[in-house]
This record gives structure tokens, sequence and C-alpha cells, in this order.
């Protein structure tokens, strides 16, 4: 059976997200701090096979309206360097509002903004899988 792990790609930070066990939910794992290009790709790698994940789903960030932006091309290029490293196809996944649904459970939680960078890239990741795994379902 598959398993997936699901990265919400930064700039500075990578959001990760583990599925459960039968592919039901995202469970949020950690925040991964970029350290470079190279050293990020094999971090990944290891963490994915760490974490005895089959498969990649990594969040593609787009405009509002769909349309591709800077910020596209750049994870689309870390996404075919994973995708080498890896040795298999990543899936991809619209990741429009999941840091701002993040930050709204992170604030619903209580927990007060300055905590929110330690846990709302996990937090996106894990909707990032979320909204997979329900295509998956259908």
């Amino acid at each position: 059976m598959a398993r997936y792990i699901a990265f919400d790609i930064g700039d500075r930070r990578i959001g990760v997200a583990v599925s459960d066990p039968f592919n039901s939910y995202a469970l949020p794992s950690q925040t991964y701090v970029r350290k470079g290009f190279a050293t990020d790709i094999a971090a990944l790698t290891a963490l994915a096979a760490e974490k005895g994940a089959t498969d990649i789903v990594c969040g593609l960030p787009v405009n509002a309206d769909g349309t591709p932006s800077e910020q596209t091309e750049k994870t689309e290029r870390f996404i075919r360097a994973l995708e080498e490293a890896f040795g298999k196809e990543v899936f991809r996944e619209d990741e429009r509002y999941t840091s701002i649904v993040a930050h709204e459970q992170l604030h619903e939680s209580g927990r007060h903004a300055k905590e929110h960078k330690k846990y709302v890239d996990a937090l996106a990741a894990a909707s990032i899988l979320d909204g997979f795994l329900s295509k998956l379902k259908k």
C-alpha cells in the first residue's frame, strides 16, 4: 500500500506531513529549515525514506486565479530535482490558501502569533496532503 509524505516548500522552511497507514488523513510532522538546494533535496529524500513514504506530494503555489507565479517556477525547479533524487514522479497539489487556513487553525487553538512560525508550515503540508488524499478517495 502507498504511504504519502507531503512538503509545503517555502523559501526558508519546508513543512512536512505524512499520511496515516490507511491514507485516510494527514498528520503534520515537522518543519524543515532550509540549508541549501542540494542539501535540502538530500534531506527530504532521506526523510521520505525514514517515514516509509512510497510517494511524495508537493504543494504547488499558484496565483489566486490559478495562473503560474514566479514562486510556481521556483517550486517546480525544486520538485524536478526531488523527482530525480527520489527516482519517481512527485505529485503536485494546488496549495492555494493552505497557509491562511493553517494560521487560522493556530489562532483558533489559542497559539500566539509569535508561535505560528514553528507550526504553520507542517499544518499547511497536512492541508495539502488532505486535499490530495480526498481526491484519491473519489
